[in-house]
């Protein structure tokens, strides 16, 4: 794309245009049969993560089992809207690749995401995640809640003094509000599910991540 870093966020000259019309995304769960879209049940709330290639980071929060309502993968923190999958590998739409998750907070704890989250890639590696390389990689909790938010800044504090014990240096993640959140295609959603063998590139660092008791989050909490 004429020299055009995909290291660097594209400045507002650079970002592609995009369309006003969503692009095609699946109806259901392919593991769970469950609306991809929703309307979900009353109750149920919202978690949003970028941890590297959005194919091995959704199965990480799937896997979880009960208390996990429905994931999805899309794209999210760009200033493209509506973009394609191909846009976003150009580096010019600014998105991240990221997984929404939609849980039970009766029976998962936003803890239990945060840990799944910090301990399923390197959030010290920039705009990368190993072998792949680019903004769309990079490390970031997007939050729908003050108490999301306080969570996710506490437990990013707790890990940093963990990995910063094992010799690894600061933590990059980016902690902001929940940004607008555009599906993934239809073949994107669940895609080790439907491909087993598929390329999984996620990686964790190997150090626990010691949130629970330390780090409190009021179940329902809102902004």
């Amino acid at each position: 794309m004429f020299g055009f870093k995909k290291t660097a966020m594209p400045k507002p000259g650079e970002v592609l245009p995009g369309r006003a019309m969503p692009i095609r995304k699946a109806a259901a769960h392919f593991v769970n049969r469950r609306a991809l879209k929703g309307p979900y049940p009353a109750g149920l709330e919202q978690a949003m993560f970028g941890l590297g290639c959005f194919w091995g980071a959704e199965r990480k929060f799937w896997e979880l089992g009960d208390g996990i309502h429905v994931t999805a993968v899309g794209y999210a923190g760009g200033g493209t809207p509506n973009p394609t999958y191909e846009e976003v590998c150009t580096g010019r739409t600014g998105h991240n690749e990221v997984v929404l998750v939609v849980y039970d907070p009766s029976k998962i704890s936003y803890q239990t995401l945060l840990k799944t989250f910090w301990e399923s890639h390197d959030p010290t590696q920039g705009m990368r995640q190993g072998n792949d390389i680019g903004t769309q990689y990079r490390s970031g909790i997007y939050t729908f809640t003050q108490a999301q938010r306080q969570a996710a800044e506490s437990s990013k504090a707790i890990y940093h003094q963990e990995l910063g014990n094992k010799g690894y240096g600061a933590i990059i993640t980016e902690i902001l509000d929940a940004p607008e959140f555009y599906f993934a295609e239809d073949y994107h959603q669940q895609y080790l599910a439907k491909n087993p063998r598929g390329y999984c590139g996620l990686g964790g660092t190997g150090v626990s991540c010691p949130i629970g008791a330390a780090v409190t989050l009021a179940q329902g909490a809102s902004a």
